[in-house]
Formats: C-alpha cells, sequence, structure tokens
C-alpha cells in the first residue's frame, strides 16, 4: 500500500497518470480509495464476475485487456461492468496475446479490428512482443490505447522484464506512434500544403512533338504529353486530337486548341 501511495505522489508531481491492475478485491478497495480515475482489468480477471460487478459498480473508466478470451467471454465481461454501472463509452477493449514474449505469428492485430465492429467500443493494443513493430502497426489500424512493458534493464531478475522495452526504446515507440497519429490525417483526399507547390512541375501539359504549320491537323503524331503541367491537361486529349492549329509551334510548344 505504501509503494501505491509513494508511486502515486511521484507521478502526480510528473503530471503522469497513474495506474496499478488490482487481482483481488482488497486491490479494487485500495485504488479506489487512492482516486484513480481508471481502472485497469488484467486478462485473468476477464471470467471474474464478482470481481466484474464490483469494479464496474465504481462506474469509472475501464481499460479491459482480453488475452486468452473469446469473443463470447468478452461479451459477457462486458455486459457484466455495464449491467454494475459502467457506461458502454467508457470502456476501452485491449486485444492482447497473454504470452511474453508474443511471437510474431500470434499477435493477430485484426482481431482487435472484430472486437470494435462486434461491440461498438473504443480499442487498443497490449503489445508483449519483442520491438515497437506491433504497437505502430496497431495504432495505424485505429488503435487509441497503447500497453507496453518497459524496465531498466531487461536482464533484471523476474518474468516480465525479458518481453519488456527499455528506455530509449520506449521513446522511439512512443516518437514513432506521434508520427503515424500525424500520418493517418483526416481522410480526405487532397493535395496536402507540403505537396501542391509540386502539382505544376510534377504532372504535364499538351505540347508539339514536332514543329507543326498554322492550319495543321493536330494527331497523335505530332502532339505529345510533357512537364510541366502549365498547359492544356492532357485529359483534354481527344478534344485537341482533329483541330486545326491556329498558327505555328515549334516542337515542344505549349499546345494551345
Amino acid at each position: 500500500d505504501d509503494a501505491h501511495r509513494k508511486l502515486l505522489g511521484y507521478c502526480n508531481r510528473k503530471r503522469i497518470a497513474f495506474l496499478s491492475s488490482p487481482f483481488d478485491m482488497q486491490s479494487i478497495d485500495l485504488l479506489n480509495s487512492l482516486g484513480l480515475k481508471v481502472f485497469k482489468i488484467p486478462s485473468g480477471e476477464i471470467t471474474n464476475l464478482p470481481y466484474l460487478q464490483k469494479i464496474g459498480g465504481l462506474k469509472k473508466k475501464v481499460i479491459m485487456s482480453t488475452g486468452m478470451a473469446v469473443m463470447e467471454e468478452i461479451d459477457r465481461a462486458l455486459k457484466a461492468l455495464i449491467k454494475a454501472g459502467t457506461v458502454k463509452r467508457n470502456i476501452t477493449l485491449l486485444h492482447c496475446n497473454t504470452e511474453y514474449p508474443t511471437p510474431f505469428e500470434d499477435v493477430n492485430l485484426l482481431a482487435m479490428m472484430a472486437m470494435k465492429k462486434r461491440f461498438g467500443v473504443q480499442v487498443g493494443y497490449s503489445d508483449h512482443t519483442p520491438g515497437i513493430e506491433a504497437s505502430v502497426a496497431a495504432v495505424a489500424l485505429g488503435a487509441e490505447v497503447i500497453e507496453k512493458h518497459f524496465t531498466l534493464d531487461r536482464k533484471m531478475k523476474g518474468p516480465d522484464h525479458k518481453a519488456s522495452l527499455e528506455p530509449k526504446e520506449l521513446e522511439a515507440m512512443v516518437a514513432a506512434i506521434r508520427n503515424i497519429e500525424k500520418a493517418l490525417g483526416n481522410g480526405t483526399k487532397k493535395p496536402s500544403p507540403s505537396e501542391i507547390k509540386n502539382r505544376v512541375v510534377a504532372r504535364k501539359s499538351i505540347v508539339a512533338s514536332k514543329d507543326i504549320k498554322k492550319g495543321e491537323i493536330f494527331s497523335k503524331e505530332n502532339i505529345t504529353a510533357k512537364r510541366p503541367g502549365t498547359g492544356l491537361n492532357p485529359m483534354m486529349w481527344y478534344k485537341v486530337i482533329g483541330k486545326k492549329a491556329k498558327r505555328d509551334f515549334k516542337a515542344d510548344d505549349q499546345i494551345e486548341a
């Protein structure tokens, strides 16, 4: 209990939200007495009905890991939390594989999206793989929460250290996730501010492929498309074909039809 209070005080000074996963009823009471606003349910408790009812009755935000569970078990756990008083919009489900470290072939990130579709709640990923790739990919898919173990040294004694990130790796993961968040954008397909200047340079215009005399008919033999895109758009190709040249054009002159 004293360690929790000490860590909570440290987190408050650092402006970090303090979290701890309770594994029994007494721990739920302790964490509630400490004023926690978010309760993290570990994967092993997803079938513990009295435990779920007690947390649900607190009416706090809940992050629930789903390692080892099937959809029906997740459904029952969600219903237990909601029936006890927790609002559905305050629940986040974490896809998880409870093996430390998790083999990449067992990650199954698409299951996270299947949970979001079936249950209509926020989803995230509890990552026990080595490295940071799976967490970054989860964010790209739509994860709103990432859980990742970290340690000061993977050589320390204990079951979780070998599947944890060291501080510099954690920094790299957070930086990568922030970049992915920026990269996802808003979903509207239009030129970005950084690329708009390149549109004229990269696109093409209809030009003469060789010298053309006034009155000569434009055809695929005497016109082509070349950069820059400051003249007639090549999408006008068939409106130009068959028309007469209104003046002389030298090779590479932009066509005016």
